[in-house]
């Protein structure tokens, strides 16, 4: 390398092949169970997602009760509304975003 030239440094992407919690205002407890049933869920059904949406809410509704609602995606934007203390954000092997909260069910 001669003098006055710049060495160019290329970023390296990151990829996470954990599960990434964005967000979430569930009860730990309640956090840690959800979460363990989506990273199942998305590693069974690796190229159907709309399978492992559907395995991931009837798991949700049976352990903690419904109406649990389920997005399983890659590139997604949403708006919701939610019951409080039943959220959950998270990411699975890198990009796979995972939306899960639960609606009320009477008004």
């Amino acid at each position: 390398m001669s003098a006055g030239e710049v060495k160019k440094v290329e970023e390296q992407l990151i990829i996470h092949t954990y599960p990434l919690c964005k967000y979430s205002d569930m009860k730990e407890i309640m956090k840690q169970e959800a979460m363990e049933i989506c990273v199942t869920a998305t590693e069974k059904f690796t190229d159907n997602y709309e399978l492992a949406a559907r395995n991931i809410k009837d798991n949700l509704d049976k352990r903690f009760g419904g109406p649990f609602q389920v997005v399983v995606g890659e590139s997604y934007a949403c708006s919701i509304t939610y019951q409080v203390k039943a959220l959950l954000y998270m990411y699975n092997a890198g990009n796979i975003a995972i939306l899960v909260w639960r609606t009320v069910s009477t008004f």
